[in-house]
């Protein structure tokens, strides 16, 4: 994809997002996402050396999705999914109703 694309298909997800630019799901920066994954903000490997990895960067088109309805990163994009490769939507959707609507059962305030 041309440079002058990547750009505004970003800024046009940073519009969608409130000019936000974290996971939706998650919340975390893309320098948050490249950390997880052993990378710092630049995308160069932490521990490259260790690894045998001097030749190895991490892009930021690779740990963040600006195309759809919310930017959403590599890790829950892989937590998703696993969800769906096991088959367990109907959980995630059963789990997101009982987080929206039983908050206070999932979370007491008080251990019985």
């Amino acid at each position: 994809m041309p440079i002058d694309d990547r750009f505004h298909e970003y800024f046009a997800a940073l519009d969608r997002a409130g000019q936000k630019d974290r996971c939706f799901l998650c919340r975390r920066t893309p320098a948050e996402v490249k950390f997880f994954f052993g990378f710092d903000e630049d995308g160069v490997p932490l521990r490259a050396s260790e690894f045998g990895l001097e030749d190895v960067t991490l892009d930021h088109a690779e740990i963040m999705s600006y195309r759809g309805e919310r930017p959403v990163c590599a890790i829950c994009q892989l937590s998703f999914d696993a969800v769906f490769a096991l088959g367990e939507r109907d959980v995630l959707d059963r789990l997101i109703d009982e987080m929206e609507q039983n908050r206070d059962h999932l979370w007491p305030r008080e251990q019985p």
